[in-house]
């Protein structure tokens, strides 16, 4: 009985962490456009992965530091 308590309490934790990170946010650098010779402030993006369902930018969800709601559509450019 204590190893299956144990085990539900350990599983939480890691549902809960792994929850926790699909949200994060990286930093951005500011940085030079070589091509138009103009500066990129620095700012925060959502962390980078496969998925178009889950970027700020996209329909349904918001940008947590503007306040912003997305605007694009997840399915208009998705290449299969």
């Amino acid at each position: 009985m204590k190893k299956i308590i144990v085990l539900s309490i350990v599983l939480s934790f890691i549902f809960v962490f792994s929850a926790l990170s699909a949200d994060a946010a990286v930093r951005v650098r500011g940085y030079f456009k070589p091509s138009t010779g103009s500066f990129v402030m620095p700012h925060y993006r959502s962390n980078p992965d496969s998925s178009r369902f889950n970027n700020w930018s996209t329909k349904g969800n918001y940008n947590l530091f503007t306040g912003k709601k997305g605007y694009a559509s997840p399915v208009k450019s998705f290449k299969w």
